[in-house]
């Protein structure tokens, strides 16, 4: 499908307003209201079940408190106000993957309301408002068999603990919403609430878009981008979203509210229904569950528990340690690594830079086909630390250096021991000096074309003799013992 205007054309003349609600799934071990186990798992639907995930007859549910805290922690870590008394609802729709009927939320009594999430696009900071943070219960999946009219229902997922995230309509383009999102997934993820896997869906989220003119303050006809798992996916759904409203206004025609699926092999968004609005859900305090009060005492003990959020750990990376913005973003988004490297330059503040160094080259090239092998490497931060504060003190050349690395890495040899095999750099004159007479004797010609001026000869001496060393050679002392060779001729 193409439209008349280009993104860039429309953004000329057209704002968007983009509001993100985000659904995260807390790393409970039981679901929300059953003790049935909280786990993903494709190859055994229907496993992780208790009769209360079919909705059978006189199941009743029983809050699981530590989803409850999770949730606590979240709105807190947002700068939330967190409800002492919210309630619980149940949210009426009928899908073949929700079999009771209804969904238990939470609607006008959320347990956190009125936060904020402070997110940097290029050099810019930006304020978005959130509005609420509800708990709720997720729903099964439905898969429909190709070719045929049967759909199976897996309810493993069901009943699984959710909390919804609702921004305010604040974000004014793609690469903000994706921003957010990114940030909100870091701050997630550090505090141990979510494991912020977009793939499996515990991290996924439903854009609202729509578009007014420029200098306009009222809002257009928004649209729902449904269950989008991935940041890339994000933005092109809203900038095809922008795109096609932009179109139909242009036509003069009318923004239908809806929602609709993003196609990302096709990178278009189509229709999947009228958008439904509180009113079709019909909301009512669920009778099963009384309201949920929170204590004060329990608020400010789990305030204590925040900890270093990701974006004052990324300031402190790049002001304090003086590390790229670049490793400081890749660590703080995925914070196994974050610790890793932490309790490196615990071992060896003064040599954090080369350790950023190393984590995010050698480390993360290591970790790019098994993420979890940090989890188990036999390679400790103190002796990373080690490692990088030889090479600092140009003990080690840098190939030295990732070869040590790389035997630590995968066979758990000790630094020392490859400090005795390998050995330090090369850099006594009485050693290098004869190796390069030697060299000069059986390459005249190659001699006579430095001599000449021919600079590039110089890296083929410079590489015999980091051969005959085995790479130990210090090459500043071959470079100046070749110039002192030189000027004697």
């Amino acid at each position: 499908m193409v439209y008349a205007a280009t993104l860039s054309e429309a953004l000329e003349r057209y704002e968007p307003v983009i509001g993100l609600e985000v659904h995260a799934q807390l790393a409970t071990r039981s679901k929300l209201f059953s003790d049935a186990p909280n786990q993903y798992d494709l190859e055994r639907p229907n496993h992780f079940v208790t009769p209360y995930c079919f909705g059978m007859p006189g199941m009743l549910p029983v809050l699981n408190e530590a989803a409850v805290e999770m949730a606590i922690r979240a709105g807190l870590a947002l700068s939330c106000t967190i409800n002492e008394r919210s309630e619980w609802s149940r949210k009426q729709y009928f899908y073949p993957d929700l079999p009771k009927g209804y969904q238990i939320s939470q609607y006008d009594k959320p347990i956190c309301s009125h936060g904020k999430l402070e997110l940097r696009v290029g050099d810019e900071r930006r304020t978005v408002r959130i509005e609420r943070i509800h708990m709720e219960e997720d729903a099964g999946k439905s898969s429909h068999v190709a070719g045929s009219p049967v759909s199976l229902v897996d309810f493993n997922r069901a009943g699984v603990p959710l909390i919804e995230i609702v921004s305010a309509p604040d974000l004014r383009s793609a690469a903000e919403a994706s921003a957010y999102l990114r940030s909100l997934r870091a701050i997630l993820v550090a505090l141990g609430v979510c494991d912020g896997n977009m793939e499996e869906g515990s991290f996924r989220c439903d854009a609202n878009v729509s578009i007014r003119p420029r200098g306009a303050t009222a809002l257009g006809t928004r649209c729902e981008l449904k269950n989008i798992n991935s940041f890339r996916y994000v933005e092109q759904a809203i900038e095809f979203e922008i795109l096609r409203h932009t179109h139909v206004v242009d036509e003069g025609g009318a923004i239908v509210q809806e929602t609709r699926l993003y196609d990302s092999e096709r990178r278009e968004t189509r229709s999947m229904r009228g958008k439904e609005e509180a009113h079709d859900y019909r909301y009512f305090p669920d009778p099963d569950l009384p309201p949920l009060v929170i204590e004060p005492e329990r608020i400010e003990r789990l305030r204590a528990t925040i900890g270093e959020l990701p974006a004052a750990k990324r300031d402190r990376y790049v002001q304090t340690l003086g590390i790229p913005e670049e490793h400081a973003d890749t660590f703080v988004d995925e914070p196994a690594v974050a610790r890793y490297f932490d309790a490196a330059v615990a071992h060896r503040p003064k040599a954090a830079l080369t350790i950023a160094n190393l984590v995010k080259g050698e480390l993360l090239r290591e970790l790019k086909d098994d993420p979890q092998a940090i989890a188990s490497t036999k390679l400790k931060p103190e002796e990373l630390a080690e490692l990088a504060e030889l090479r600092d003190e140009d003990r080690i050349s840098s190939t030295q250096q990732k070869k040590m690395f790389s035997k630590m890495w995968r066979d758990g040899v000790a630094l020392a021991t490859l400090l005795e095999s390998e050995g330090e750099q090369v850099d006594d004159p009485n050693v290098l000096g004869p190796i390069l007479d030697d060299l000069f004797a059986k390459h005249p010609e190659e001699v006579e074309k430095l001599a000449a001026g021919n600079t590039k000869i110089k890296s083929f001496f410079v590489g015999q003799v980091m051969r005959a060393t085995k790479g130990k050679a210090k090459p500043p002392l071959v470079n100046r013992l070749i110039a002192e060779r030189l000027k004697e001729r």
